[in-house]
């Protein structure tokens, strides 16, 4: 079984963080600089592990927040690993992905992913063509941007654009 330690560079504890993972066992430790402000959920360097990682194999990390940072992130992990046969271990609230521990993690997580909110839906651009062909079928800008999902002001901006 190999141990694979995961941390994120977010503040001075990361030196202990990636200490307590060598003394875990981790054959491999992998850090990261989050890309986002935020810490995001786009890490190039956990992909890889996840993309790695074998059956029988084990990731660790010191912090569940390591993973992302919302609870459908971490689920979304833990989908990965269990896919792969691979575990879970957190350090700090000695959680593992096994067993009866592992059930309850994952109830825990769904239950917070459910409560998280959905990011809004992204509209879509309308073409400056299927606005000028429902404006030549005789329907009104407020309709045309009620049919297509989109802004009044968006129709507006796409007719003053075809017009010039």
């Amino acid at each position: 079984m190999l141990k694979i330690g995961y941390v994120r560079l977010r503040d001075q504890e990361s030196a202990t963080d990636t200490t307590a993972l060598k003394e875990q066992g981790c054959h491999v430790v992998r850090a990261e600089e989050p890309r986002t402000a935020s810490g995001g959920d786009d890490s190039a360097v956990l992909h890889s592990i996840l993309d790695f990682v074998g059956a029988g194999d084990q990731l660790v990390v010191t912090r569940l927040a390591h993973l992302g940072g919302s609870a459908r992130a971490i689920l979304d992990v833990l989908d990965r690993l269990e896919q792969r046969g691979a575990t879970l271990w957190v350090i700090e609230a000695e959680l593992s992905s096994e067993g009866l521990s592992g059930r309850a993690l994952r109830a825990a997580l769904e239950a917070a992913a459910s409560l998280d909110p959905h990011p809004p839906a992204r509209r879509r651009r309308p073409a400056a063509d299927e606005i000028l062909e429902l404006q030549r079928a005789g329907v009104g800008p407020v309709e045309i941007a009620r049919r297509l999902g989109v802004s009044r002001m968006t129709v507006w901006r796409k007719l003053k654009s075809a017009a010039a």
